[in-house]
């Protein structure tokens, strides 16, 4: 088997390479970086499927950020996110590719949507502003898969849709990263420092589910195995979610910071609940196995072993 992995160097792509179980998948990783293979450039793409011929593709590939760097640059997040998501498939569709798996957003549901949110939901309502562009190109991209598979059912165009997502080889800079890795920064900055209070913006009363990203690591190598008995569209999560309040106070516990927390109510904290429902993932029959806890000591080991950050 080949797997062509778009995003290699990211987050998602970087804990699937280095997961302990890849070897249960026989074959050849592509895994082409970003001069090998420009995703923005429509011919690069269909020439690179069309020399290398793999047998399944994981879209993995996206420019992500907080919601600030979404606030700040929405026409970049739907543009770059957009056009990657339609040259990878579009190519893949000329090729006659036809095992791919897309990876969505959990911003691909509405703001105002009853939780725990299920993949039906979808195009049900209005969006939360402050990730609106990356939503929509995420959304448009797994409607594209959708579409083929309907016009031709030996293309299985599958897409995951993940929770947050966190652990070794995250964003950790305030400007660009979610908000447990910055949390993670921001906490351990102030221990250092002796500052003996952190910032929380919003009440701290929103809920948020992250899911360690090993773990999806772990989903994506069974889903190649188990790849015919994957439903087209699933969420992928724990199931459960925390406060941000909740968030901060266990990176202080795992950190070791006692100082206090103090709210920015100025600041936006985007939708209230975001919790996906997991009925496809279990009925398909995996679940995640890393705790909130062990997550964050995680996290914060390859933090600290990072050394522009430390």
């Amino acid at each position: 088997m080949r797997i062509l992995l778009t995003g290699a160097a990211g987050l998602v792509g970087k804990n699937i390479l280095e997961h302990p179980e890849l070897g249960r998948v026989p074959g050849t990783w592509l895994t082409p970086t970003r001069a090998e293979l420009n995703l923005f450039n429509y011919p690069d793409v269909n020439r690179y499927i069309e020399t290398h011929k793999p047998d399944l593709i994981i879209h993995a590939a996206g420019t992500v950020g907080g919601i600030q760097a979404n606030m700040r640059q929405p026409v970049r997040f739907l543009l770059e996110n957009l056009d990657m998501g339609l040259h990878v498939v579009e190519a893949a569709r000329q090729n006659r590719i036809k095992k791919f798996i897309n990876l969505g957003s959990s911003c691909m549901y509405p703001k105002h949507a009853s939780n725990p949110l299920r993949e039906e939901m979808i195009l049900s309502g209005e969006l939360e502003t402050t990730n609106e562009g990356y939503a929509l190109a995420k959304i448009t991209i797994a409607k594209l898969c959708e579409y083929i598979h309907r016009e031709n059912p030996e293309y299985r165009y599958i897409t995951l849709i993940p929770c947050n997502l966190y652990g070794r080889w995250d964003k950790f800079d305030p400007n660009r990263s979610h908000m447990l890795p910055a949390a993670i920064r921001k906490i351990h900055e102030a221990k250092n420092k002796g500052i003996r209070q952190v910032e929380i913006w919003g009440d701290g009363q929103a809920r948020r589910e992250f899911m360690y990203a090993g773990d999806l690591a772990d989903c994506l190598i069974r889903a190649i195995v188990c790849f015919d008995q994957l439903p087209l569209i699933m969420n992928v999560g724990m199931g459960r979610d925390y406060s941000v309040c909740e968030y901060y106070r266990t990176i202080a516990d795992v950190i070791g910071y006692d100082g206090s927390f103090v709210h920015d109510l100025t600041k936006p904290a985007g939708m209230s609940q975001k919790v996906v429902l997991i009925t496809k993932q279990k009925s398909w029959g995996w679940t995640p196995s890393t705790s909130l806890e062990e997550g964050i000591r995680k996290t914060y080991a390859f933090y600290l072993e990072r050394e522009e950050y430390s």
